[in-house]
């Protein structure tokens, strides 16, 4: 499926997604990532989707973004509430989705200059 919004020069934003990937600015991924309005961490690595730990987000939060919208694939997979609980008292908003509302919501989100993360499993 193809998203419709303009690109704004110098942010990456989502141009279209399907089954097992997902297009921004106009290249494709296949595999889990972390995208920033800056910059993408390409290959993201997971221990294990089903079960995601604060190691899963030590990279990112480098970066510091101030919410970091979880994309789990096709299906909610909701992590452990101590991960959650433990981002909120670092001041950082988690919330999870589907990957593909994700993929919407960012576009919104770093379009208004909002310092977002998209953490995808594709």
């Amino acid at each position: 499926m193809k998203l419709h919004l303009s690109n704004i020069e110098g942010i990456n934003t989502f141009s279209g997604y399907g089954v097992g990937y997902v297009v921004i600015n106009q290249a494709r991924y296949d595999r889990n990532l972390v995208v920033f309005p800056d910059r993408i961490i390409e290959n993201w690595h997971i221990a294990n989707t089903r079960q995601f730990v604060i190691d899963d987000f030590e990279e990112m939060l480098t970066y510091q973004p101030e919410i970091i919208l979880l994309g789990t694939g096709r299906t909610l997979q909701f992590p452990d509430p101590i991960l959650i609980r433990t981002m909120l008292n670092s001041g950082i908003g988690l919330e999870v989705m589907d990957t593909f509302s994700a993929c919407r919501t960012y576009n919104i989100l770093s379009t208004e200059g909002r310092r977002v993360a998209a953490a995808l499993v594709v």
